[in-house]
C-alpha cells in the first residue's frame, strides 16, 4: 500500500474509539468510522512499519447489521458513529472493544469474570449539555449554528433533527440560529467567530437541561468585538457601507434574544440565560466575564436522591439517566465493603458526586479535585444534601495526597481521559488498601493503569462497561481491584 493510493475492503471489526480494521487484497488498513460488515473505499493517507491508516470515501455496501438513521445529518456531523446501527448491536461491540483492550492484562491473573454492558436508560436524547458553534457549513455559505462536520475544524453543521438531544434544546438551537440570521438579513453586522483570522463576535451556544428536574441554562459565548453595524476601516468604506448596514446595540440585540428564548414553547422552564465573553485565541467555551441576562447562573439536577447545583461549566456526567447506572453499578460493587469506620478516598472527584453517593455509609469521605470551581460545587452540593462527612480538597492529586493525615480505608478512582500520573499512581498503590474502585472514561488509559495495579499485588474482580453514550464511540468501564498480596 502506497501514500494516496485508493483501495477497497471489508470492515473486519471496529476497535475503540473508532478504528474500522478493514482488510483489503493489499493488507489491513486502519479507517476511521468505518462499521462492521460494511465494504468500503478509501484513499491510503499514512504508512508506517507495515501499518496503514485510511480515509473513508465511500460505503460501496451496507452491512446486514445497518438499518436506516433516524437523524438526518448522521455521516456529516462529526459526532456520533453508531446512528446506522441498532442500540444493542452498538452495545456488542463496545463491549467487545473493552474486552478485546483488557484481555491481554487480565489473562496475566488468571480466571476474571467480565459482566455484560449496562445499557443507558434512554439511548435517545440522553445529553444534558451541549457546546454548539457558530459558523458555516460552508465557505461564505449561510450561518450555521451546530456541530463540526465530520474531518473538519472549520465547517460547522446546523444540527436542527439530532437525536442525542431532546426536543427543548433543537428549538432552543433553531430559535437562536434564526434569530442571528435575521439579523444578518437586515443588514446588521454580527459576524461569527472566525478560528484562523480570529475575528468576529458570534462564538458557541451552551445549553444545559436538568432530565430530573427539567431546569435549563443558557449561555450565548461571545468575543467582545461587537461592530452592530458598524465596519471598521477607512472613512470612504464606513460611507460606502453605511447605505446597506444597519445599527444595533449590543444591548437590544441581547434584551432582545432573552425575549425570545423565553418565548419559546418549551418542556422545561428556563433558570438562566447568560452572556458569556471569551476573547480567548483558542477554540474552547471559556469565561472572561459572565452576566446573567435572565433568572439565575445555575440550576438544579437530582441524581439517586441527591441534588446537585450546576453553573455552566460545572463537571457534571452529560447522561443523567446513563449516571445513574454509573453510579449504582459503583455502589453495588463495593456495597459490601463499606462502613460507618471507613474512610474513603474519592480522587478525581469532580463536583463530587460519587463522594456525596458514598458519605451515608461511610466514616468520612475526602475528595480530591484539581479544578478549583468543582471543588466549591462539591463543597456547596455537599451542604444543600446535609452531608457533614465529606470534605473536599482543591489540588493535583499527585501533590495533595501527601498533604492529607487521614489513611484511607477504601479508594475510589475516577480519572481523566489520560489516566492517573505514574507518581501518583504509586502513590496509591503504597496506600495498600483492600480494595480501589477504578471508574474509566478512557478503556485504553485503563489498560495502563491496571497492569500497574496487577504487578503490584491487586487482581481485577467485578468488570463491566456501561455506556453513557449512546450512538458515539465513548464507553465508562468499572472494574473493582482486590488486594491479594498481603506483603504489600
Amino acid at each position: 500500500m502506497k501514500k494516496g493510493q485508493i483501495i477497497e475492503g471489508t470492515t473486519e471489526r471496529i476497535d475503540f474509539p473508532n478504528k474500522g480494521i478493514v482488510a483489503t487484497e493489499e493488507g489491513v488498513c486502519i479507517v476511521k468510522n468505518a462499521l462492521p460488515g460494511q465494504q468500503i473505499k478509501c484513499r491510503i493517507g499514512k504508512v508506517r512499519k507495515g501499518k496503514a491508516e485510511g480515509c473513508l470515501l465511500e460505503v460501496v455496501k451496507h452491512s446486514d447489521k445497518e438499518t436506516e438513521s433516524p437523524c438526518p445529518h448522521f455521516g456529516i456531523c462529526g459526532s456520533c458513529i453508531y446512528m446506522s446501527l441498532p442500540y444493542m448491536e452498538q452495545l456488542r461491540i463496545k463491549e467487545e472493544q473493552v474486552k478485546r483492550l483488557l484481555e491481554p492484562v487480565l489473562r496475566k491473573q488468571g480466571e476474571y469474570s467480565f459482566e455484560p454492558i449496562r445499557q443507558s436508560p434512554r439511548p435517545y436524547g440522553y445529553r444534558n449539555k451541549m457546546e454548539f458553534t457558530f459558523g458555516d457549513e460552508v465557505k461564505d455559505g449561510p450561518l450555521a449554528l451546530g456541530m463540526h462536520k465530520r474531518g473538519s475544524f472549520y465547517d460547522i453543521v446546523s444540527v436542527t433533527d439530532c437525536q442525542i438531544i431532546d426536543e427543548d434544546y433543537r428549538k432552543i438551537i433553531k430559535g437562536v440560529r434564526e434569530y442571528f440570521a435575521a439579523l444578518q438579513a437586515d443588514g446588521v453586522d454580527v459576524p461569527f467567530y472566525h478560528r484562523m483570522r480570529h475575528t468576529g463576535y458570534l462564538r458557541h451556544l451552551l445549553v444545559r437541561r436538568a432530565a430530573k428536574t427539567g431546569e435549563i441554562l443558557i449561555a450565548l459565548v461571545t468575543t467582545t468585538k461587537w461592530l452592530g453595524g458598524r465596519e471598521s476601516g477607512s472613512p470612504e468604506s464606513l460611507i460606502k457601507e453605511s447605505s446597506r448596514k444597519q445599527s444595533l446595540s449590543e444591548k437590544k440585540m441581547l434584551e432582545d434574544l432573552k425575549d425570545l428564548l423565553c418565548g419559546l414553547p418549551l418542556e422545561g422552564q428556563i433558570a438562566g440565560i447568560l452572556h458569556t465573553k471569551n476573547d480567548s485565541l483558542a477554540d474552547v467555551v471559556q469565561s472572561d466575564e459572565t452576566v446573567i441576562l435572565y433568572g439565575k447562573d445555575h440550576f438544579y439536577e437530582e441524581l439517586l436522591g441527591l441534588r446537585f447545583q450546576i453553573t455552566q461549566f460545572s463537571f457534571f456526567q452529560t447522561n443523567s439517566f446513563g449516571a445513574e447506572v454509573l453510579y449504582q453499578t459503583a455502589r453495588e460493587y463495593i456495597a459490601d465493603y463499606m462502613g460507618k469506620e471507613k474512610t474513603v478516598f474519592d480522587l478525581y472527584s469532580g463536583t463530587g458526586t460519587i463522594a456525596q453517593l458514598m458519605a451515608p455509609v461511610a466514616k468520612k469521605v475526602i475528595g480530591v479535585e484539581i479544578v478549583e470551581e468543582a471543588v466549591e460545587a462539591a463543597r456547596e452540593n455537599a451542604r444543600l444534601n446535609g452531608l457533614l462527612n465529606c470534605e473536599f480538597i482543591a489540588g493535583d492529586v499527585l501533590k495533595v495526597i501527601d498533604t492529607i493525615e487521614e489513611k484511607p480505608d477504601m479508594i475510589i478512582l475516577d480519572p481523566p481521559r489520560d489516566g492517573i500520573h505514574p507518581k501518583a499512581l504509586q502513590k496509591i498503590i503504597r496506600y495498600g488498601v483492600e480494595h480501589i474502585l477504578y471508574i474509566s472514561c478512557k478503556p485504553t488509559s485503563l489498560v495502563r493503569d491496571l497492569e500497574v495495579f496487577l504487578d503490584s499485588g491487586y487482581r481485577a474482580g467485578r468488570i463491566t462497561a456501561v455506556d453513557m453514550f449512546p450512538f458515539t464511540g465513548g464507553i465508562e468501564t468499572v472494574v473493582l481491584l482486590t488486594r491479594t498480596d498481603g506483603d504489600q
